[in-house]
């Protein structure tokens, strides 16, 4: 994985990305551009949390917008008491070479109570990304 390392925190939960391009999954030639991203999730709160929803917003360079919501992450609907990290790896392929993530997580608390985790938005960057913003 990258070292670079995209952070945003929300009511003492910190949400950790790290992208990484796959040029051994992607295919240039046939504009297929893959990702992997590992996130780590860390309940800093004094609460106990449940993730149970994800919501992404994916955009790529050439301004194709994709909108991925579901239940948890990778299968797995976590619980993550105070002090818990919770890591995963997902990936996102695109056709064009690069583009940008970010979104939020749901989480319910023991009382019942929803709150939204914002993911940080994150830059998926390849060799073949000829155009870079200045």
């Amino acid at each position: 994985m990258s070292d670079l390392v995209f952070r945003s925190e929300t009511s003492g939960i910190e949400v950790r990305v790290r992208p990484n391009f796959l040029p051994e999954e992607s295919r240039p030639a046939a504009n297929r551009f893959v990702w992997a991203y590992e996130v780590e999730i860390e309940n800093g709160s004094p609460e106990v949390w449940q993730l149970t929803h994800r919501c992404w917003d994916i955009i790529d360079a050439l301004g194709r917008q994709q909108n991925v919501e579901g239940e948890g992450v990778v299968g797995q609907t976590p619980v993550l008491n105070p002090g818990d990290v919770f890591r995963y790896t997902s990936g996102v392929p695109l056709s064009a070479p690069s583009g940008m993530m970010g979104g939020k997580y749901t989480m319910l608390g023991r009382n019942g109570e929803t709150m939204d985790i914002k993911i940080p938005t994150f830059s998926l960057d390849s060799p073949y990304n000829k155009e870079r913003p200045v």
